[in-house]
């Protein structure tokens, strides 16, 4: 039989419309999967990966599901630019990535000039967002802290605490280490307090010894380092067995089990600045269950790309569209994002209006905020 075209019409129309419904929203997980920095990208993915299953079990977002495709960065910038490229050719616009600031800066060009929103749940270097802002591209974000901020915590107390003490600040002269190192001793110089040395090390050698040896020259009393846990655990296991002590402080780059496996005992002590911390938040309760049901801790940098998924889903959802134009500019309407980490407030720039922070110590094998 034959149908009347109109309805032939109609039902093709359904047929579409429900097709169209049903097209999943893809968003790309970009970070390092594999390399020294891996123990960061499996953050991203646990986090992430918790994220769109809660989200896709109470409907999706708009009637769609949360389809999220993996991509290896390895932390290198040259590669961050290519997982850029690969992710805007295949059509995908959310970007919940990268981890490290010097894959972050290249990589958000690409997704800029291809009109993708990217939002970063570690990167911290200014520079990511305030080139955006210079350069007219408001789909670059970060839920999470800057480092200029995180500076301005850190260095009135290292120069409080450690008034009249011999301090040496070092980095991996990466964006993320060298940018962190820079603007710490800002802050601390602009309270009255000098190092005695600052300067780089090349990250992945295997011997430290030498500036062991410096550092032990100088008689440093504090080391403040700018980089990742691979060197920073080294340098810490290698100055035990040479019996220099000296206390470590670094930045938010040692919240992972990783570096205790690394450092060691010689570990003990250290000392590193993070967001306050959400997994005892009533908002992340559920989910740090799950997390660990799953086989996996939620440390350091999990929560914050699980938010990332909640804050794109909270984005489409308030600008009734998943355009992500509309979507950064909903975000940025001053209004509160529900989320595992809290409550979250994007300034004009896309960077949070509100945070927090602690002062976190390494002992036994795991890490705890302390009085400050």
């Amino acid at each position: 039989m034959r149908l009347p075209l109109t309805l032939v019409s109609g039902v093709a129309a359904l047929v579409l419309g429900t097709a169209a419904q049903a097209e999943d929203l893809r968003i790309a997980v970009a970070g390092p999967l594999t390399g020294p920095l891996a123990a960061l990208g499996d953050q991203f993915k646990q986090g992430a990966e918790a994220a769109a299953a809660e989200i896709n079990a109470k409907g999706g977002v708009m009637g769609r599901q949360i389809s999220l495709q993996m991509e290896d960065d390895v932390c290198d910038p040259k590669q961050a630019v290519s997982v850029a490229n690969r992710i805007i050719s295949e059509g995908i616009m959310f970007i919940d990535g990268h981890a490290c600031s010097g894959s972050s800066i290249p990589a958000a060009a690409v997704y800029a000039d291809g009109g993708a929103l990217m939002m970063t749940p570690a990167s911290s270097n200014p520079k990511l967002t305030d080139t955006a802002a210079e350069s007219g591209w408001p789909t670059i974000m970060r839920l999470y802290i800057r480092d200029d901020a995180q500076g301005d915590f850190i260095g009135p107390w290292i120069a409080k605490t450690y008034a009249g003490k011999n301090i040496v600040i070092l980095h991996d002269k990466s964006a993320y280490g060298q940018g962190i190192a820079e603007a710490v001793r800002r802050s601390m110089n602009a309270n009255g307090l000098k190092e005695v040395s600052f300067e780089g090390l090349n990250a992945g050698e295997k011997d430290y010894s030498a500036l062991v040896t410096k550092l032990k020259t100088l008689k440093a009393d504090v080391v403040y380092f700018g980089g990742y846990h691979p060197e920073a655990g080294l340098i810490l296991r290698q100055a035990a067995e040479r019996d220099t002590k000296f206390q470590m402080i670094m930045p938010d780059s040692i919240a992972t089990p990783e570096f205790w496996q690394v450092a060691g005992a010689a570990g003990e002590g250290t000392l590193f600045v993070f967001p306050a911390d959400p997994q005892g938040r009533p908002e992340a309760k559920a989910a740090v269950e799950k997390i660990k049901a799953g086989g996996f801790s939620p440390e350091g940098f999990t929560l914050f790309s699980y938010s990332v998924i909640q804050a794109f889903a909270a984005g489409i959802e308030r600008a009734q569209s998943d355009d992500p134009a509309k979507v950064a500019e909903a975000l940025k309407n001053g209004q509160p994002i529900d989320t595992v980490v809290g409550p979250v407030i994007f300034n004009e720039k896309g960077d949070l209006k509100n945070a927090s922070y602690d002062i976190n110590r390494w002992h036994d094998g795991k890490y705890s905020a302390i009085p400050q």
